[in-house]
């Protein structure tokens, strides 16, 4: 056998052994219960965004956008 054919065998193997794996791990994960429960939004951040569009009429005015956190 040539390496190019070793490589492909060595790395089809590694493919479904990780799908196997990821199977498996489903599986196991779903085994919990069937209950749905989101995760709690009291420990979550307020995210605030304040944006501008730019203007269709085709200025190079640059609005400012950005991210803040609290």
């Amino acid at each position: 056998m040539d390496r190019g054919k070793i490589v492909a065998i060595i790395t089809g193997v590694i493919s479904i052994a990780l799908a196997i794996a990821y199977l498996i791990l489903v599986q196991l994960l779903d085994l919990r219960g069937p209950e749905m429960i989101p995760a709690p939004t009291s420990i979550l951040p307020f995210v605030f965004y304040s944006g501008f569009h730019f203007s269709s009429r085709g200025d190079s005015r640059i609005a400012p956008t950005g991210f803040w956190l609290w």
